[in-house]
C-alpha cells in the first residue's frame, strides 16, 4: 500500500499513519523513543494500533500486541474490500491493497494461543508480591522463600514448588526441643530464620493468595517450557516482522495478572536484549494496551522500576507502546518518555472530564492553528491529533489527522482461521505440552522420605560437589536466556543422556547437576531490575 506523496524509500524509513494537511509520518529511527495512543472507548483506538502494527510488519520489525477483545486478530487475515475502507483510502490518498501479516497467537490458559509459560523464579519476589498484592512483611517472607531457594539448590519451577518451600521455611509448631537430627528440613527452616522471623501466619497468608491465583489460572502460567522471548524477535519468509498477538480477554478477568505478566515480559526483554544504542529501526515493538492497569495501586518503589525499565529499554531497542483511554492515566514520570504520541476523541461531560481534555491538550506541542483541547472533543470516529517525532527527536506540532485504512481484516477470526494459523505456525509443538521437571517440590519430598542424600545441592556431599562443578561446567546454573550455544547443547545432551540412556538414579543425579531453570546448585544469585536473575 503506497501513498499517493509517497518519495522513493519511504516506506522503508518510515510508517504512513494518516493524514491532515500533510502526512502523517513516524520515523522508524525514532520509533524507539516509544508512544501513547489514547482515546475515549469506540474512538479507533485499536485500527490504530492495527495500523502502526502493520506498518512495523511491513519495515521488518517484529510486534507484541494484546488483544483485549479479539478485534486485533484480523490482522492474520486479507483485508475485505468494503466501501468504507476504499472511501477512507482516497480520503488520505491511498490506492487499498489488501494484505495480510504473519502472525502467531499466545494464550496464558493455551486455548487460542499458544501456552506462554514462566518460572516462578524467572517471576521473582517482587513482580510475585505485586501479583500476589502482599503487604511489606508478606513480600519480606517470599523474598526469605526465594533467597532460601537459591543458597539450597532448590529451583522453583511452579507453584508446588513454591507451596512446598513456604511450608518447609516455618517452624514446625508443637515440637519444640525436637532433635534437628528428626527433622530432614531443619536446615532448611534454620536458614529461613537467619533472615528473620518468619511466621507460621504470614506463610499461610501467602498461602492463601497463592491459592487465589491458582483459581485464576495461574497454575498454567507457572511451569515449563518457559517462554524463550526470542520467539517474539523473528521475521518471516518475506522478511516482515512477525506479529506476535496475546490472546487477552480471559486474561483481563484478573487485571493484575494481566499487567504484572506484561511488565514481567518487558523485565525480561530489558534483562535479556544487549545494548545497541540507536538503530534504523526498532528490534521490538511492543504495544502495552489498557496501560491504566500497570500504574493503578503500584508501590512507589515499584512505580520507580518501570521508569526505569521505560527509559533504558530505548537502547535495547525496543520500542513501548501505552494504550489507554486518557494520557492521565500515566504517571508524568512515565509519560514524559513517551515521545510519539496519537490521540483520540476524548469526551467531557463532568467537570473531572474536562480537567483531563486540558491535561492531555497540554501534553503537545501547540499548533497555532489548533485549538488543541477544543479539538479533542470534536474528533469524529478514526480521527486522531497526532504528534510525532521528527529530527534529532523534537516533537512536531501536533496535527490532526485521518487515520489510514489497515490493509488486514478488521475484526476478528474465526475459531475455525485462528486454529489453521496455531497449526502452521513455527513454534507448534514447541510449548504445547508441559514439562514437569525435578523442582524444589520433588527435592523436598525426598528429604522428607529420607532418600535425598544429605548435603543435596550445598556442597555436603560427593553428589553436591560434583553437581557444583559439573553445572557450572556446562553453565545450567546460570539463567536461562543467558548460556552460550556450547553451554546450550552441553546441557541439553547431559539431559538427553541422563533421563533417556542411563535412567533410574543416575537420571536423578542428571537431573541434580543439568536442573532446570534457576536451579542454582551452591551458588548464591541476585535478581536485578523487577526481579529478573543476574548472575554473580
Amino acid at each position: 500500500m503506497v501513498a499517493s506523496d509517497d518519495k522513493p524509500g519511504d516506506s522503508r524509513t518510515k510508517i504512513f499513519v494518516g493524514k491532515g494537511n500533510e502526512p502523517a509520518w513516524l520515523t522508524l529511527a525514532l520509533a524507539n523513543r516509544h508512544g501513547l495512543v489514547t482515546g475515549a472507548t469506540g474512538t479507533g483506538k485499536t485500527v490504530t494500533l492495527q495500523v502502526m502494527a502493520e506498518g512495523f510488519a511491513r519495515a521488518g520489525v517484529p510486534v507484541f500486541a494484546a488483544d483485549i477483545k479479539g478485534d486485533l486478530s484480523g490482522i492474520a487475515e486479507v483485508g475485505q474490500p468494503r466501501d468504507f475502507i476504499f472511501k477512507r483510502a482516497g480520503d488520505v490518498g491511498l490506492t487499498f491493497q489488501p494484505d495480510q501479516f504473519s502472525t502467531i497467537f499466545w494464550d496464558v490458559f493455551g486455548e487460542q494461543g499458544h501456552p506462554v509459560r514462566a518460572t516462578v523464579t524467572e517471576m521473582g519476589p517482587l513482580l510475585l508480591s505485586r501479583m500476589l498484592d502482599l503487604n511489606d512483611v508478606q513480600e519480606g517472607v517470599l523474598n526469605v522463600a526465594f533467597r532460601v531457594a537459591d543458597e539450597n539448590g532448590l529451583p522453583l519451577i511452579d507453584m508446588k514448588d513454591l507451596r512446598a518451600l513456604l511450608d518447609a521455611i516455618v517452624p514446625e509448631s508443637g515440637k519444640k526441643g525436637t532433635d534437628d537430627a528428626d527433622d530432614p528440613l531443619a536446615p532448611i527452616r534454620k536458614a529461613a530464620q537467619a533472615f528473620g522471623n518468619v511466621t507460621r501466619a504470614t506463610a499461610g497468608t501467602i498461602q492463601r493468595q497463592l491459592l487465589v491465583l491458582e483459581n485464576q489460572g495461574g497454575t498454567k502460567f507457572f511451569g515449563e517450557p518457559a517462554l524463550s522471548l526470542a520467539d517474539f524477535m523473528r521475521t518471516d519468509r518475506d522478511g516482515r516482522g512477525m506479529i506476535n498477538i496475546l490472546v487477552a480477554d480471559k486474561l483481563m478477568q484478573n487485571p493484575r495478572l494481566y499487567a504484572t505478566f506484561l511488565l514481567w515480559m518487558l523485565s525480561e526483554l530489558f534483562e535479556q536484549l544487549p545494548e545497541v544504542g540507536d538503530p534504523e529501526k526498532p528490534k521490538l515493538v511492543f504495544f502495552f494496551d489498557e496501560a491504566h492497569l500497570l500504574f493503578n495501586d503500584a508501590p512507589k518503589a515499584l512505580m520507580e522500576k518501570i521508569e526505569q525499565v521505560v527509559r533504558l529499554i530505548r537502547s535495547k531497542g525496543v520500542g513501548v507502546y501505552f494504550v489507554t483511554q486518557n494520557p492521565t492515566d500515566v504517571p508524568d514520570r512515565v509519560l514524559g518518555q513517551l515521545g510519539n504520541r496519537v490521540q483520540h476523541a476524548l469526551r467531557a461531560y463532568t467537570p473531572r472530564d474536562q480537567k483531563a481534555v486540558a491535561a492531555a491538550a497540554e501534553t503537545f506541542r501547540p499548533n497555532p492553528k489548533l485549538d488543541t483541547a477544543k479539538v479533542i472533543m470534536e474528533l469524529g470516529k478514526g480521527e486522531a491529533l497526532v504528534s510525532f517525532l521528527e529530527g534529532n527527536g523534537v516533537p512536531a506540532m501536533v496535527e490532526r489527522v485521518l487515520i489510514r485504512p489497515p490493509s488486514a481484516r478488521i475484526g476478528p477470526i474465526t475459531p475455525d482461521e485462528r486454529k489453521a494459523i496455531i497449526d502452521a505456525s513455527p513454534v507448534k509443538g514447541k510449548y504445547d505440552t508441559a514439562i514437569d521437571s525435578e523442582s524444589a517440590y520433588e527435592i523436598l519430598q525426598k528429604r522428607l522420605a529420607g532418600t535425598a542424600a544429605a548435603g543435596y545441592g550445598s556442597g555436603g556431599s560427593v553428589w553436591g560437589e560434583l553437581g557444583s562443578v559439573v553445572s557450572t561446567i556446562f553453565g545450567t546454573n546460570v539463567k536461562r536466556g543467558r548460556l552460550s550455544t556450547g553451554q546450550l547443547v552441553a546441557r541439553n545432551v547431559t539431559r538427553s543422556v541422563t533421563d533417556r540412556v542411563v535412567g533410574g538414579a543416575t537420571a536423578d543425579i542428571g537431573k541434580s547437576i543439568a536442573g532446570s531453570v534457576g536451579g542454582t546448585v551452591g551458588r548464591a544469585v541476585v535478581r536485578g531490575v523487577l526481579g529478573g536473575l543476574l548472575r554473580r
